[in-house]
């Protein structure tokens, strides 16, 4: 084997890494059982109650 061909097949398999992973990532991000814990997430952003009020409230509502 040359250079030139481990290196070809090295750049082949990280391109093909990586569209698997960010296909991973876009599916995980898309997959609508995980919109309520975005939601949750975006609202509580700007939120100032501190962790534990949040926390307290979830348990409240019955959410994890």
């Amino acid at each position: 084997m040359t250079y030139e061909t481990v290196a070809t097949i090295s750049q082949v398999a990280s391109l093909a890494i990586f569209i698997a992973m960010f296909a991973g990532v876009l599916v995980y991000a898309l997959w609508p059982a995980n919109g309520r814990k975005f939601d949750d997430v975006q609202r509580s952003a700007l939120d100032l109650k501190p962790v534990e009020a949040r926390q307290a409230a979830r348990v409240d509502r019955g959410d994890k």
